[in-house]
């Protein structure tokens, strides 16, 4: 080392006469020339950033040359992120002062990369442009990235387009972003790596949508699945499969057919103006399961096939994979009671069935369960002979009449006017209760219109004609008031009928009237066998006696008044014979 000193050092001339050099050499006017030398040093104003060229590097500081008079010297820390600086580097240098108090230049390579790097960010973030940074951490919410030497905020939202498990991955990692955010006040600056990839899709979105045709077969990769259908990744487009287009057969969730990340291949079905929304199809790229059904299958026969669907007015069934044939709930019984399929069928079930109808041009089956069973009105008149007497189970009401079962499937109605031959009823739910038994008697069969006309009074004799001898007009009978109707009241009587009594015939003797549950006796004033009506009145009870005795005393009266004048007119004529006798004796006497 001290060799290289000595070798290096600069020995003076102690026999060199600078003033015949200054003499000899013709410089000039010195002014001038300290002007010229002037004009070659670059001119510094502080405050600036300028391009530097690195002249020595140690481990404390940086020796810059600016083309000024003098150099400047940089703490090597300010060079920490760039450990291969050396020396002939250009580098950004910020002037703070062009001479210090020891005429020394002052420069900062921190504050410059600063500065430069703060308007690099805001040059990126006006023209749109992409730049490169560093991912240094992981910090709440995102990562902290390095750009031109500033940290910037990478949001967990703005990696990917897909959600991001595991943010380490991305650490100490370089990527491209695009700065999509600047707060000047607070230098905050952030940015997305998401929009690249996002504005790369809307690119190959483009190049795709404008490819897309009608019946055209993709490959793709389910993206998602949803309990309605299926999201397929086309490269940058996503179109929907419906769980309808996924397969022939019926499905419960589109996981039954594919699973995620899948690769498929796909057809085109629809889509609309834009081509944004893109409606995709799996099991059209299958053959129709139709033309596959054998076919020797015709009306008539018999197939054998599962449950897959029940609804409240039928229930569909798969014979095959794809073909499946609907049983409508009025052909799963012959019962005319209307009723829910649930009650004859289960989803999953393995039944037989009859085809009543196929059309292989519109696919569609339907088919019958009941037509396994004999039709009870085959035989009905056999087997319900007109005057035949059976127990019927009460199913519902109408105003005219009850409807009751004698079977599955055979119906018959009882008039309510075959109810009883004594009761007055207004309506059947007066007589019977809906699931009560009926004993009944077939009255009419009309087997082409799967009719029973029903009776339950004939099932005893009319008593009628018994009461005809005992209910004679002006008998008097004792009746209970049952209840008031319109105009009178109905009256209970011994035998169990009814009868009516208007409201001037409840009068009584002491010029009331009947109350409900007053038993009083009753005159008979009407009685019509056919419409099955007594007429009846308490108050004739009372009025007709009075009426007899009042007559009889006018009789009486009348009676003795034709005697007194016949008294007296026989006491007048014998007076007048008398007289006459007298006047012819004294006449004579003359």
């Amino acid at each position: 080392m001290e060799e290289n000193k000595k070798l290096n050092a600069s020995v003076p001339n102690d026999q060199f006469n600078w003033e015949e050099f200054e003499k000899e050499a013709d410089y000039g006017d010195r002014s001038a020339i300290e002007e010229q030398y002037v004009q070659t040093l670059q001119k510094v104003a502080e405050n600036e950033i300028v391009e530097g060229t690195v002249m020595a590097v140690n481990k404390r500081e940086v020796l810059v040359n600016i083309g000024y008079k003098s150099e400047g010297v940089i703490n090597i820390s300010e060079f920490r992120y760039n450990p291969d600086l050396k020396v002939g580097d250009t580098v950004d240098v910020y002037v703070e002062t062009a001479e210090d108090k020891k005429g020394q230049l002052i420069l900062s390579h921190r504050k410059a990369h600063s500065l430069r790097s703060w308007t690099d960010v805001n040059e990126a973030y006006e023209k749109g442009e992409i730049v490169k940074g560093y991912v240094k951490a992981r910090t709440k919410g995102g990562m902290i990235v390095e750009v031109f030497g500033i940290e910037a905020f990478l949001p967990g939202s703005q990696i990917d387009v897909k959600p991001i498990r595991d943010y380490d991955v991305y650490v100490n990692k370089t990527m491209d972003f695009k700065i999509v955010k600047i707060n000047s006040e607070f230098r905050n600056v952030v940015v997305s790596h998401k929009s690249l990839i996002e504005a790369e899709i809307e690119a190959q979105k483009a190049d795709i949508i404008g490819k897309l045709e009608k019946g055209q077969i993709l490959e793709g990769v389910v993206k998602n699945i949803t309990s309605y259908g299926v999201f397929v990744d086309l490269g940058g487009v996503d179109g929907l499969i419906h769980i309808t287009d996924l397969s022939w057969g019926r499905i419960n969730h589109p996981e039954e057919v594919v699973a995620l990340d899948q690769k498929i291949s796909v057809v085109i079905l629809d889509f609309d103006d834009t081509k944004k929304r893109i409606a995709l199809g799996l099991k059209q790229l299958q053959p129709h399961p139709w033309e596959a059904l054998d076919a020797n299958v015709k009306v008539g026969d018999i197939v054998k096939g599962k449950v897959v669907v029940i609804a409240d007015y039928g229930a569909f069934v798969e014979v095959q994979p794809g073909v499946e044939g609907l049983i409508h709930v009025s052909e799963m019984s012959w019962s005319q009671h209307l009723r829910s399929a649930q009650d004859f069928l289960t989803v999953g079930q393995e039944i037989e069935a009859v085809v009543l109808t196929l059309d292989r041009e519109e696919r569609k089956m339907s088919l019958g369960i009941k037509q396994l069973k004999e039709d009870p009105w085959a035989n009905i008149a056999a087997r319900y002979p007109v005057g035949s007497k059976h127990t019927a189970k009460v199913r519902n009401f109408t105003n005219f009449g009850v409807f009751v079962e004698l079977e599955e499937g055979v119906d018959g109605l009882v008039h309510i006017s075959d109810l009883s031959w004594t009761k007055k009823i207004k309506h059947p739910s007066e007589f019977t209760s809906v699931g009560d038994t009926l004993e009944v008697l077939v009255l009419e069969v009309d087997q082409e219109n799967r009719r029973l006309s029903l009776g339950h009074k004939q099932l005893e004799e009319n008593p009628w004609d018994e009461y005809e001898a005992i209910y004679t007009l002006g008998s008097v009978h004792e009746g209970t008031v049952v209840s008031f109707v319109d105009r009178g009241a109905i009256i209970s009587l011994a035998e169990g009928i009814e009868g009516f009594a208007s409201i001037k015939n409840l009068q009584k003797a002491d010029g009331t009237s009947a109350a409900v549950n007053e038993k009083l006796p009753f005159k008979v004033t009407e009685f019509n066998k056919n419409s099955k009506k007594i007429t009846l009145s308490h108050t004739r009870t009372w009025e007709e006696p009075k009426e007899r005795e009042a007559k009889a005393e006018s009789d009486n009266n009348k009676k003795n008044v034709q005697k007194i004048k016949q008294s007296i007119e026989k006491t007048t004529l014998g007076d007048i014979a008398s007289l006459a006798a007298l006047k012819a004796q004294m006449e004579s006497e003359k």
